[in-house]
């Protein structure tokens, strides 16, 4: 079972990147002011937490505990 540790370093950068992700769409959304590009940060935001979302899921469906 030498890939679960493996799995486990990959789910725990992908967790960090889609958090670096969503710590800089947050950032934009706040800081952002007009309204062309307020929805758009939105959905940045939304998509962030979506994809640590699926993240989770396929780490749960996979039997790899969170490091």
């Amino acid at each position: 079972m030498d890939e679960l540790p493996d799995l486990r370093m990959l789910f725990h950068r992908l967790n960090n990147q889609l958090g670096i992700i969503l710590a800089n769409a947050e950032l934009l959304e706040a800081k952002t002011t007009d309204a062309t590009n307020r929805p758009r940060a939105a959905q940045l935001v939304a998509s962030a937490l979506d994809a640590m979302g699926t993240a989770r899921e396929i780490r749960r469906h996979s039997n790899v505990s969170e490091a």
